[in-house]
């Protein structure tokens, strides 16, 4: 599962990479790159609960197979892309199909592991997509430079395909356990559809770490637009900024997990019971705060370092809000709650990422940092007021 999600962040990542030299060669504005990224985030919105409800019905193994071979066929095809159109279409495919990266990965983690070690689990599963951001300047940039950035394409079905291929013949046995008690650890949907601890996680998840994307898919064009800086300039920083998302899937982990043993110093411990959510989702916030200040940065560096600092605080709005919806609901729902959680955050991605393209058309980089740098503290708020105690769902 770290695999894959490596896997789907190398593939979702490459357009943005590459972003500078696709736009130049297709006439294409940052405005319609904007509405390019969110057929991928409505499409990804959508596909996250979808796919968690299948892989919670028909398991791990079968259901990633079906989901990546999908994903793979979508990012090879945006080699043949020659406009909006055909980008969009090409796009809102892949994020058909990524949206079973995350609920994949949360039902891995829920079944194989204990309350006391999910975090770090959750670390493991998820942090491949921060690492997938970091290693895809590195990877893409050098094959683009060769093939061109039709070839870098090319290349990313190759690595979907052999992905497909070890999944095959090493996956065995993760989906057995979810078959023993089958209705034993399920609620009725509408019953999590109207707990206040499912939208204090959606406010948490969807609106606090809104400016990982805004970060992931605008770092290339702003640089290359303030700083000058050449493609190959621009592969060898990028994977800068994700550093700090995948340092912080870690350290944002191990902080949850030894909170929460000494909390409760054994595996049973209720959402509301344990201090380490509150305290930790308020220092999430507060380390985000940084992207406001990026634009007033003097030196490329600087702005850097920003950026990773800004991607290790939001990190922190994805772990802890993950290990709040798994302990405030029970395990059979894990791949479904996953999806919604990153459907929440591709949704809001999609409302808001056109916006930032058209601030970015104006070269109004200030303002848009400064609209990013909202999205933290609304969503803390959020999840701060739905998070009051309530029972957990009988």
């Amino acid at each position: 599962m770290w695999m894959v999600s490596l896997l789907s962040y190398i593939d979702r990542n490459t357009l943005a990479i590459l972003a500078p030299v696709i736009l130049r060669d297709t006439h294409l504005s940052a405005a319609q790159y904007g509405l390019i990224l969110s057929c991928f985030s409505v499409a990804y919105t959508i596909g996250n609960p979808v796919w968690g409800l299948i892989l919670d019905r028909v398991g791990v193994r079968r259901g990633m197979t079906a989901a990546v071979g999908i994903w793979t066929v979508a990012s090879t095809a945006h080699a043949w892309a020659t406009g909006f159109w055909s980008f969009a279409l090409a796009r809102a495919i892949l994020g058909a199909g990524e949206g079973a990266t995350f609920p994949g990965g949360l039902r891995t983690v829920t079944r194989t592991l204990p309350p006391s070690k999910r975090g770090r689990g959750l670390a493991i599963a998820y942090s491949g997509g921060s690492l997938g951001a970091m290693v895809t300047p590195l990877i893409v940039t050098p094959v683009a430079a060769i093939f061109g950035w039709h070839g870098a394409f090319l290349f990313t079905g190759l690595l979907g395909a052999l992905w497909l291929v070890f999944w095959r013949i090493t996956v065995r046995g993760v989906d057995q356990t979810a078959d023993l008690h089958p209705t034993a650890d399920h609620l009725p949907l509408r019953q999590i559809a109207t707990h206040p601890a499912f939208w204090a996680y959606m406010a948490a998840y969807g609106i606090g770490a809104l400016p990982l994307s805004f970060i992931l898919y605008y770092s290339s064009l702003y640089l290359k637009a303030r700083f000058g800086w050449s493609q190959t300039t621009l592969g060898m920083v990028l994977w800068i900024p994700p550093a700090g998302w995948e340092l912080g899937y870690f350290i944002w982990g191990a902080l949850l997990d030894g909170a929460t043993r000494r909390a409760s110093g054994k595996d049973k411990l209720g959402p509301r019971d344990a201090p380490p959510f509150r305290g930790l989702m308020l220092a999430t916030c507060l380390c985000s705060l940084p992207i406001a200040l990026i634009h007033w940065l003097p030196t490329g560096p600087a702005v850097l370092a920003g950026m990773l600092v800004t991607m290790f605080g939001v990190s922190g709005f994805i772990v802890i809000s993950v290990a709040y919806a798994t302990r405030s609901f029970p395990a059979g729902h894990a791949a479904l709650l996953a999806g919604i959680g990153a459907g929440s955050w591709g949704a809001v991605s999609a409302l808001v990422l056109p916006w930032f393209g058209y601030l970015f058309d104006h070269s109004s980089y200030s303002t848009a940092f400064q609209l990013a740098a909202v999205f933290p503290v609304v969503g803390y708020l959020l999840w701060r007021g739905l998070s009051l105690p309530a029972p957990r769902p009988a």
